[in-house]
């Protein structure tokens, strides 16, 4: 098997139907406000303030917002664009071509062999159940997957993550409470090796990201694991409902280990949407899978064009 596991492999409808449904109190919230802006008959200076303030609101992020905004002005003042439904398709458009920029980078084929899917991010953002949403996920597609517990700092990390293990039917590989976690990411290596699995999912440490060690100790699990895996993927969580917040957490994780991806967690959970897009402009790095509810099946992976429509109303 070759970057099969890289892929969920949902159907286009099935996962077009996930994010629609994850994206309700955004659709119903400030983007719901946002659309209601080009009902009017025409675009005023009082239209642009509350696009501005909308998308701020909505974690889109100021230096995004005033990209976006002074964008549109200009085609308004040019005459590209006349009549308000226009401007919204302009935005609409605009947004999924933020998205598009930084595309999934893959790793090239390189024969069969085990890959590794290092999972980050601060405590409370869902990492442990996001980590289990991928697994079913790619057990469901015939990928051959295991979970290796290197949180080894909280013990009830472990417990929750074997809980879920079990659910997902995919076996966990853990070690003693406070044990060396980057020995807890060998000895899942080597029993995917024995295995013959595709993929090993590696749960981290998710103490507060300003702990020096934890990032320490973040670069020494990837040395590990580069000399055994030989594809390799690093993928943030990020709580969609902390908002700026997020960006503060994925700078210093990028500092520690080069991110592939990033996976919003807990969509469902928040009218603003906008965070995906300060994600992708700021820190050019791609939105892999959002998380959309409290099921191991709530998980889809990430479409730009599906994401902006489930936007809006």
């Amino acid at each position: 098997m070759v970057l099969k596991f890289f892929r969920g492999r949902q159907s286009p409808e099935e996962r077009d139907e996930k994010i629609h449904e994850g994206l309700e109190r955004s659709r119903r919230g400030l983007f719901g406000q946002m659309a209601s802006l080009f009902d009017r008959e025409e675009i005023t200076d009082e239209t642009w303030e509350q696009l501005e303030e909308l998308l701020i609101a909505a974690d889109v992020g100021v230096e995004t917002t005033f990209a976006l905004v002074q964008g549109l002005q200009e085609r308004v003042d040019s005459g590209e664009l006349r009549r308000p439904s226009e401007v919204r398709e302009a935005l609409k458009q605009d947004l999924v071509f933020i998205l598009e920029q930084v595309p999934h980078r893959e790793p090239q084929p390189d024969g069969e062999g085990l890959g590794v899917m290092l999972v980050v991010g601060v405590n409370g953002v869902g990492k442990t159940t996001t980590i289990a949403k991928i697994a079913n996920l790619m057990k469901q597609n015939g990928v051959n997957v295991l979970v290796g517990a290197a949180d080894t700092f909280r013990a009830a990390a472990i417990d929750q993550l074997e809980v879920w293990g079990q659910r997902a039917g995919v076996p966990v590989i853990s070690g003693a409470p406070n044990s060396d976690p980057a020995a807890v990411v060998h000895d899942a290596l080597a029993a995917g090796v024995s295995r013959s699995a595709d993929l090993v999912i590696v749960d981290t440490a998710g103490r507060l990201h300003t702990k020096y060690n934890l990032m320490e100790e973040l670069k020494k699990i990837q040395r590990v694991s580069a000399r055994t895996a030989k594809r390799h993927e690093n993928l943030l969580v990020l709580d969609a409902t902390t908002g700026q917040n997020g960006l503060a957490q994925a700078r210093k994780f990028a500092e520690a280990v080069p991110l592939d991806g990033v996976v919003l967690a807990k969509m469902d959970g928040t009218s603003k949407g906008g965070i995906a897009f300060a994600v992708v402009r700021e820190l050019r790095v791609p939105i892999r899978y959002i998380t959309t509810g409290e099921k191991i099946t709530d998980i889809a992976d990430f479409d730009p064009r599906a994401f902006v429509e489930a936007l809006w109303r």
